[in-house]
């Protein structure tokens, strides 16, 4: 794991060390989306400590390599076990205790609702609560979806209910839904553009010859579009269209939209699109795509894959849906297309395919869109400035 230096860029001497918790569903994600967020509050100052709830496909160890202190916390992303959810509140409070953290920054749903009521209980001096996309629930309009928003109703009135508290949106549609359902003032909020990218690790920004190569990089739910992508490939192929057209990601069974292990077989059988799997090399593999493709219509805040896609400039097909239609400038750094549209898909993705000039051009222009606005450097400044914000408040 890169470990960046922050120090040069982000010392504010805050004097005696103010302690910083972290609390994630998973810690793979703290590593893959908030380190250097982690990495820039140490350098400014801040004891930091990463709590989780799950290790995804990494060790405890790497995180304390890092220089972090790191803890457990029986979180499950998909459990609704209402004891083990009160397990869940409590384990986080004991630790509160244990901790006196001065700010606690909450990451993802179950961290965000639970870190939430949690530190109103302990007396929290300044909570960040970061909302990175909505989730499918509130996308959909089935009678189910409905009833389970207005049972979290009051659960989400209560996690944003601390009186020293912001929350981190990463796009406006997500802020107008919170303040626009009544579970959030409108003053608390700060927009933050996705989870930044590392600009200096994309370099390869020639397309190589041969076969264009479309790539779909994302965790493999129905939401974010994988049966989408597939029918588009299928078009394209009927068509006559020369492309090759690759899946990646992990599959997520705790999702209730994620791909079963029998589907993804059923995917690799049919020959459409090639399954690479979980790939953590995403600047190499951006190099050897010429099209990067996300038709998602899941409840998203600015999907990372879009954002590197950028800073690989590489052009973009993705979809006009909150969250997917902001890493893009449609028609100069991406296309955008309707969701659950294979056909428009297809043509989209032939046109770039058969125009490779204008494609390399819109690549181009990602690679400006991702300096201007999704630079890691950016975001960390932003996270740091709102810490500053709330203990201001405090002191």
């Amino acid at each position: 794991m890169k470990a960046i230096d922050y120090s040069k860029h982000f010392s504010f001497n805050l004097g005696e060390p103010i302690k910083l918790l972290i609390l994630v569903n998973d810690l793979s994600f703290f590593l893959s989306h908030r380190l250097p967020i982690a990495q820039a509050a140490v350098a400014a100052g801040y004891e930091v400590n990463i709590v989780y709830g799950e290790l995804g496909d990494v060790a405890p160890e790497m995180v304390q390599k890092l220089g972090f202190q790191s803890y457990f916390v029986p979180i499950q992303r998909g459990g609704m076990n209402p004891l083990q959810e009160l397990r869940s509140l409590y384990s986080i409070w004991r630790l509160y205790r244990l901790l006196s953290p001065d700010v606690v920054h909450l990451v993802t749903i179950k961290p965000y609702l639970y870190g939430g009521l949690v530190s109103r209980l302990a007396k929290v001096p300044a909570v960040v609560s970061a909302v990175a996309g909505l989730g499918s629930m509130f996308i959909r309009m089935d009678w189910r979806s409905r009833l389970f928003r207005a049972l979290l109703y009051p659960i989400y009135r209560l996690a944003f209910g601390h009186p020293n508290q912001r929350v981190i949106v990463q796009n406006q549609y997500d802020a107008s839904v919170l303040v626009n359902w009544g579970v959030l003032d409108s003053q608390k909020i700060r927009l933050l553009r996705g989870s930044g990218v590392d600009l200096t690790a994309f370099t390869q920004f020639e397309e190589d010859d041969g076969v264009p190569i479309v790539c779909f990089a994302s965790r493999l739910l129905r939401d974010k579009g994988v049966y989408d992508f597939v029918a588009a490939a299928r078009l394209l192929q009927k068509r006559g269209i020369e492309a090759r057209f690759w899946l990646v990601g992990d599959a997520d069974t705790k999702n209730p939209t994620g791909l079963t292990a029998t589907e993804l077989q059923s995917l690799r059988d049919g020959g459409v699109v090639e399954v690479l799997g979980y790939q953590k090399d995403i600047p190499a593999l951006y190099a050897k795509a010429h099209i990067i493709c996300l038709p998602s219509f899941y409840g998203e805040g600015i999907p990372k894959a879009l954002i590197e896609a950028a800073a690989a400039s590489r052009a973009v097909v993705t979809t006009d849906h909150p969250g997917c239609r902001e890493a893009v400038v449609p028609n100069k750094s991406g296309l955008l297309v309707p969701v659950k549209s294979p056909e428009k898909l297809a043509d989209a993705l032939q046109w770039l395919i058969e125009h490779p000039a204008d494609r390399l051009a819109m690549g181009k222009a990602g690679r400006l869109l991702a300096e201007r606005e999704f630079a890691i450097e950016k975001i960390v400044q932003g996270h740091l400035e709102i810490y500053r914000e709330l203990l201001e408040r405090v002191a």
